[in-house]
């Protein structure tokens, strides 16, 4: 696999009910070669009563790394929670002791444009010098890539990026066609998630919850994860990290290792048929 574009099991895709051990050694045996954590699955790997030198020990054992951080929320709200300041603050921290140079951040808050880039400018300037990677989700206050873009733009930031996943993409009712990034620089855009779709999404307001709970494995379900992939390709998007985020009860009722597994399995087929060259070390 390439270390460039390390293949990356995002810290979703195990849920949180294993210890940290347990998740690196399942994302090692399953050849990925970085694994994400949120702030919260890091905060769990203190509370098991691990120090931040017991997690480097960890990972050295296994050779692995912590390549995805995520995730800032909240961010554009007036009057930020200290719980919202202190996660932020944790994700920074993650960044400097794993040697992550980017943040995964949504914001589920809808405000226009202006306002929003106004707020990501602040967040940006917090966060220097890490980049902010912007995700668009359809439930989401940036439901598209049109609205991210616009905001990033906006922000004039040159740590403020897009983060692109297939899941939310396809179910945003987004093509493949070119024309949908023509205006989004190609190095805008940080690194990408790729999963599956179901062919029927969950009706109305609840379709958050079939993001939360029942995602495909790339190349499986019906929203042609090569597809998205080839188009990352086309347009010359060097992603720092291909993260895997298969949120899926069914999958992890298996097992943490059999999950791990059939995700890299399914994620390595998708990348040999629309991406060869990335999986070039």
């Amino acid at each position: 696999m390439s270390q460039k574009h390390p293949i990356t099991i995002s810290s979703w895709t195990l849920g949180d009910q294993c210890t940290f051990e347990e998740r690196v050694s399942a994302a090692k045996a399953a050849g990925f070669e970085g694994i994400g954590l949120r702030a919260e699955t890091y905060v769990d790997a203190l509370n098991e009563g691990l120090f931040d030198q017991d997690i480097l020990d960890i990972l050295k054992k296994y050779d692995m790394k912590v390549t995805e951080v995520e995730y800032i929320v909240q961010w554009a709200e007036e009057h930020r929670s200290y719980e919202q300041k202190y996660k932020e603050q944790i994700c920074f921290h993650m960044c400097r002791l794993f040697g992550v140079n980017h943040i995964n951040c949504g914001l589920m808050e809808n405000y226009s444009v202006e306002y929003t880039a106004q707020k990501l400018r602040e967040l940006c300037h917090r966060a220097a010098p890490f980049t902010i990677g912007v995700e668009p989700m359809p439930y989401s206050g940036l439901p598209d890539v049109k609205k991210a873009w616009a905001v990033v733009k906006e922000s004039g930031c040159d740590n403020a990026k897009l983060i692109l996943d297939s899941w939310h993409w396809i179910r945003a009712n987004q093509s493949y066609d070119p024309s949908v990034l023509a205006d989004v620089p190609a190095d805008k855009v940080v690194s990408i998630q790729i999963n599956d779709v179901q062919a029927h999404p969950y009706a109305g307001p609840v379709l958050r919850d079939e993001s939360m709970h029942d995602r495909m494995l790339p190349g499986t379900g019906s929203g042609n994860t090569a597809g998205f992939v080839e188009m990352i390709r086309n347009k010359g998007i060097d992603p720092k990290v291909v993260g895997v985020e298969v949120i899926s009860d069914a999958i992890l009722a298996d097992g943490v290792p059999a999950a791990a597994k059939a995700n890299y399995d399914a994620t390595k087929a998708v990348l040999e048929q629309a991406w060869p060259e990335i999986l070039e070390k």
